[in-house]
């Protein structure tokens, strides 16, 4: 197995080394750290030419191939989880890139056309398959009457990363799920999604707080080595390595649907940035790994809402986590410690700070996230916030923004397109972007559009009501979502946001399906 091919920690100090399948199937590492390849393979020089005509599941098998040992899947079984991850789409370009027409040079990569009608699902139906495909191999090993290995889902979800763990999950066996997401601050067809779906091994847990609150309950049942050990807990959310991996391929899709739609003198010399709205920069980060495997990208751009960690981090250097978490227009975001940003920052120091050191990067890390844990900030060094936005830019963007962004995009395309809030804020940044940059005439920016605009119906209708004829109903509500309200819901009330609550409904719902 090469280097590129196994896995460490961000916040290990020693050398060591996991595979591909303990880096998925832990999800996060002892030390409290991401699993991230410590080398990441550069793809031959003529990848260009080779893969311009490559399906989304074709490019998917040769990018994954890259960082997922032959030893550990076969080929053939590797196509065969593409093949059943992306056959679930409702289109056959997966993830396709349209143009808007309402400005010169801007596109939209519409991620929604999965199962949940969310970004996420592109990663999270490869990730239920992978979670099945290495537990069947490893129950089928076992000699009669052995204790069948299983693995519960522990997640925390700000809306989409739910619905779509739930839908790429449900009816897996030996697979059992529990999702943790903030009363009442999830859209209510989110809620929905996740709710109404009543298969045995799906447990959904709303509780009083914040989405941080749920995530940092989460990272506290990882870190319960005893619980852990015992219940074999596994992560859906953007910490697991798989679901970054996976998220790889729209990015080198996107580039050469863009290229197929130029003529060809603007295909010469093309320069292209990617806008991407984030939270917990788990969707941009695969942006950065598709550079680094040689995509010819010319900057990536983190639009954030009012929760603008990332942006003030830009701009200062400073990692300083806000107090309080600010509801807004798009909830996903609303986040105050994008948990992600780890595994840029552990490269960043690496090829600064740490003079190329494995260990010593992770020595400052692991220093870097206690102080975040202590004193809720730390700086970084100058060079590393050099090298950081070296790749990376941001833009910040209000409520008023996000709303005017959807009203404008409807009036001014000539489909009266409709926006998403979160991809309102990726628009949003590609024109502030786009106003300011001297190259804007001869740059292709693609926006990353991460949802279905039916999710969010009450910033929709408030942005798009004073429209002549427009009707939410008719031009924005999928068929499926309008069935939701008719079905039964399966859903626990907690109070209590600790985690002996937590472990204790984990236990008693694992205890009625008999898998303890």
């Amino acid at each position: 197995m090469s280097a590129s091919q196994t896995y460490r920690s961000t916040r290990s100090k020693v050398d060591q080394a996991v595979s591909f399948e303990d880096a998925v199937m832990t999800g996060l590492a002892k030390d409290g750290g991401l699993f991230v390849p410590s080398q990441i393979p550069k793809l031959p020089s003529d990848f260009l030419e080779k893969w311009s005509d490559l399906s989304f599941e074709e490019l998917a098998f040769n990018i994954l191939r890259n960082f997922i040992a032959a030893s550990e899947i076969p080929d053939a079984d590797l196509k065969l989880l593409v093949e059943k991850s992306y056959s679930t789409f409702r289109t056959k370009d997966v993830t396709p890139l349209v143009k808007l027409d309402s400005h010169d040079n801007l596109y939209l990569l519409e991620l929604f056309h999965g199962p949940t009608y969310a970004f996420k699902d592109v990663a999270l139906q490869f990730v239920g398959n992978l979670f099945e495909y290495f537990l069947t191999r490893k129950n089928a090993a076992k000699k009669e009457g052995e204790q069948r290995d299983i693995i519960t889902v522990v997640g925390a979800t700000s809306g989409d990363t739910g619905s779509a763990a739930i839908y790429g999950l449900r009816n897996k066996k030996d697979v059992s799920v529990f999702i943790l997401y903030p009363t009442g601050r999830i859209s209510p067809i989110q809620e929905l999604q996740m709710t109404t779906v009543l298969d045995d091994n799906i447990h959904t847990l709303s509780l009083k707080g914040t989405f941080d609150d749920c995530q940092d309950l989460v990272k506290q049942v990882f870190n319960d080595s005893k619980f852990n050990d015992k219940y074999h807990v596994g992560a859906i959310n953007s910490i697991n390595w798989a679901r970054i991996l996976a998220q790889i391929t729209y990015y080198f899709h996107a580039y050469f649907q863009l290229v197929k739609q130029l003529p060809e003198a603007e295909k010469k010399n093309l320069k292209v940035k990617y806008v991407v709205p984030s939270g917990n920069f788990g969707d941009i980060l695969a942006g950065f790994f598709a550079t680094q495997l040689g995509l010819p990208v010319e900057e990536l751009v983190i639009a954030t809402n009012e929760n603008d960690i990332l942006d003030r981090f830009l701009n200062t250097g400073k990692y300083d986590k806000a107090s309080t978490v600010k509801a807004t227009f798009s909830p996903a975001m609303d986040i105050c410690v994008s948990s992600n940003f780890e595994r840029l920052l552990w490269y960043a120091i690496k090829a600064t700070t740490a003079g190329g050191d494995d260990n010593k990067a992770g020595e400052i890390l692991a220093q870097f996230m206690s102080d975040l844990s202590s004193k809720g900030i730390f700086e970084v060094a100058p060079e590393t916030l050099a090298k950081i936005k070296s790749d990376f830019d941001s833009r910040m963007i209000t409520n008023e923004l996000t709303g005017a962004t959807i009203k404008d995009t409807y009036a001014s395309t000539s489909n009266h397109y409709i926006l998403d809030p979160h991809t309102a804020v990726g628009i949003a940044t590609a024109q502030k972007k786009m106003a300011v940059d001297p190259e804007a005439k001869s740059t292709k920016y693609i926006a990353l559009s991460t949802a279905h605009p039916a999710k969010f119906s009450e910033v929709v209708n408030e942005s798009l009501g004073g429209f002549e004829g427009y009707s939410f109903e008719d031009q924005v509500l999928p068929e499926e979502f309008k069935q939701l309200s008719n079905i039964p819901k399966k859903i626990k009330l907690v109070e209590s946001t600790d985690l002996a609550t937590i472990e204790a409904i984990i236990v008693e719902e694992l205890s009625k399906e008999k898998k303890v």
